[in-house]
């Protein structure tokens, strides 16, 4: 009888499991040579113990859970309460409570705007990268909130009682008295149903009370992210032409504001973020900036969004090449190590210069962010148009990027679990939000045409690589020549163009020359396939793969 018994459990013994990698966590988001280098390139080295704590929280077990579970639970609405009360509401699974305390309380929302230091915003934008490591979603109310600050100066008396809570370090949820609150977040109500990045056609209408610079909005907003923010910044049509107006959840006298959600946006990604569609019907409003100057009043504030879509991105290539990276570095097929195989080291290798790439702009971005909050009016000219460019571009490198990370992991990357689909399905949202490719590379021809400054700041910027890259020369003065023709029907392929040169002069600069001569032959000398893992031959592999995964991630 034993022996019948043994044998049937020999028998079922077949699940122990070899050739699987370990678990990924705990890892340091923050060792990434490319990130900490952009940091003290930026003027914000201050901060870079700051930055290796966070990115050690980021690659934690627990917060990589924190992610996972604000997915799987994702927000639901409540219109009304128990009796009958129109409540609007949005109920949080608790780890999205979590992901936010922590982004608030690291300064990844309004706190830049308090602090003096150079750099600041710098600081905000590396936390970005490394937090962003552990989810997606909640980094849109705390970009809302950073972005809504510069907007509302625009109002100095609403600033002056709304910026210190807007910037404020404590992470306070509950529709409750802003005044009352140890801090606040932002949200926007920009698009409607009929028009979506055509704001002008929007037809949401302010209507002026007895108390000037109050109105009531009557209207319905398409998108709106994070009902669950204090206060929104919401664009509706007055007598006087579309105007910026702040609505609070909840009015200075404890009441609160008509705000109805209809329904939440059933997303492809970024599920554990709440998009609503709330209704407008005599919902209190004050006025932020002149009557009928509501796009350029907010124009500051989609710079800051359009900042951090980069941001997000760069960080979702990242958080990608690390998952693929540790995959095969622990996996074997045919023989050896999937590292070990030459076409998964090109794959490997020509993701990790896009991914330097992003990283290296987003920080560039950031620095002229910073700079030209402080008044540089060469890094703001630089800033206008190079922030568009980098809107359009890393945000459309993004799916690519995260779909053959995926594909790394073979049919392990396409299950759940791996937690790969989230990253991918993610990927598609940051092209879209804060203006779509099309809205992005018109901008740029707008922006040229308007003011020669931002033609003048970004050849200065490229100058500053002149001689390096015999390639890099030439692509600059293709791109000058092309400027003269430049037409609407030929903006993506203009500003594509503008992108690559833009990397690559960074590359150039600042990167190793594995990283900078292989990225400039394939992305500007043309020796590249259409897919990734096509680097030429003579691309140095080892020295670009040691850079981009050390040890340890």
């Amino acid at each position: 009888m034993a022996s019948t018994v043994a044998h049937a459990q020999q028998d079922t013994a077949t699940h122990t499991v070899t050739n699987q990698p370990p678990p990924l966590t705990p890892y340091d988001a923050s060792a990434d040579p490319a990130l900490l280098e952009g940091l003290r390139r930026e003027g914000a080295g201050w901060a870079e113990e700051d930055i290796r704590r966070l990115g050690r929280r980021a690659g934690s077990a627990q917060a990589q859970e924190w992610g996972d579970l604000a997915n799987r639970h994702e927000p639901v609405l409540r219109t009304h309460d128990r009796y009958g009360h129109r409540v609007d509401e949005v109920e949080f699974h608790p780890s999205w409570h979590h992901l936010m305390e922590v982004a608030v309380t690291e300064g990844l929302a309004g706190a830049p705007w308090a602090d003096e230091r150079p750099g600041a915003h710098v600081v905000r934008t590396a936390g970005g990268l490394v937090w962003g490591h552990a989810e997606a979603g909640h980094g849109c109310p705390t970009s809302m909130t950073y972005a809504a600050v510069p907007a509302l100066r625009r109002q100095p008396e609403l600033a002056e009682v709304y910026e210190p809570l807007l910037t404020s370090r404590q992470y306070d949820p509950g529709l409750r008295n802003p005044a009352g609150k140890r801090g606040l977040l932002a949200g926007m109500g920009m698009t409607e149903k009929q028009g979506g990045s055509d704001v002008r056609t929007n037809t949401t209408t302010a209507t002026p009370t007895a108390e000037p610079g109050v109105h009531t909005l009557r209207g319905h907003k398409w998108f709106t992210s994070a009902p669950m923010c204090d206060v929104f910044l919401v664009l509706a049509q007055a007598p006087g032409g579309l105007s910026c107006f702040l609505v609070p959840r909840v009015l200075p006298d404890g009441t609160r504001n008509t705000f109805r959600v209809q329904r939440l946006k059933d997303k492809l990604g970024n599920r554990s973020n709440a998009s609503s569609e709330p209704e407008f019907d005599g919902t209190v409003a004050w006025l932020v900036g002149p009557e009928g100057e509501g796009v350029k009043t907010i124009i500051e504030m989609v710079n800051c969004t359009r900042l951090d879509c980069v941001m997000a991105s760069a960080t979702l290539m990242r958080k990608t090449l690390v998952e693929a990276g540790h995959h095969v570095r622990h996996r074997t097929a045919f023989g050896a190590r999937l590292l070990d195989q030459p076409l998964m080291r090109n794959v490997l290798a020509d993701l990790a210069l896009e991914s330097e790439a992003a990283t290296t702009l987003t920080l560039r971005l950031a620095g002229a962010a910073d700079r030209a909050v402080r008044g540089d009016a060469g890094e703001r000219a630089l800033r206008r148009i190079a922030t568009a460019v980098g809107k359009y571009w890393v945000t459309k490198r993004g799916p690519a990027f995260t779909a053959e990370a995926l594909e790394c992991l073979g049919g392990n990357g396409y299950v759940e679990d791996s937690g790969m689909p989230r990253h991918y399905r993610e990927a598609p949202l940051l092209s879209i939000w804060e203006g779509s490719g099309n809205v992005n590379a018109l901008d740029v021809l707008r922006a040229l045409r308007r003011d020669s400054a931002v033609a003048e700041a970004l050849f200065a910027e490229l100058a500053l690589a002149r001689g390096a890259d015999a390639r890099l020369d030439a692509a600059v003065g293709a791109l000058k020549a092309g400027l003269a023709a430049a037409s609407p029907g030929g903006a993506r392929r203009l500003v594509e163009r503008m992108a690559l040169v833009l990397q690559a002069s960074l590359l150039v600069r600042f990167a190793p020359p594995a990283v900078a001569d292989a990225f400039c032959a394939t992305r500007l000398g043309g020796d590249w396939g259409y897919a990734f893992g096509t680097l030429p031959e003579a691309a140095d592999l080892d020295a670009i793969l040691a850079r981009a995964l050390p040890e340890g991630v």
